[in-house]
């Protein structure tokens, strides 16, 4: 079965990005006019469901652990997690994003700094 899931299973999101599902745009103004594609996509503040969140900003190790060479070392890496979670609809800067195309779907990379706010349902 091939859900949206399944989809972006593959998928690594690295550091403190953010991967945006951009919600579909109205094509028209309030007044009734259409809009051309290129004027929606250029928007300086834009919004998306968040699909993918990045592990966060990765923590420097004590200097105390690395001076001690004979000990085993840990290489896992630790994080301190993001704020946004899967689901959020995040209202972000288009123009700290980077625009993206994954099998045939719009998606916007986005670094946690640039997203203004989110919305979140709590269940």
């Amino acid at each position: 079965m091939f859900t949206l899931e399944n989809k972006l299973k593959n998928l690594i999101i690295v550091g403190d990005r953010v991967l945006i599902k951009p919600k579909s745009l109205s094509d028209r103004t309030k007044t009734g006019l259409y809009l051309p594609p290129g004027v929606q996509e250029k928007e300086v503040v834009q919004s998306g469901y968040v699909m993918k969140v990045g592990p966060g900003y990765p923590l420097a190790q004590a200097s105390d652990e690395l001076d001690e060479t004979w000990k085993a070392t840990d290489e896992k890496v630790k994080y301190i997690p993001l704020q946004v979670k899967e689901g959020d609809l995040a209202i972000f800067m288009q123009k700290g994003s980077v625009e993206v195309v994954y099998k045939e779907e719009k998606y916007f990379i986005v670094p946690q700094n640039q997203i203004l706010m989110v919305e979140r349902e709590e269940f």
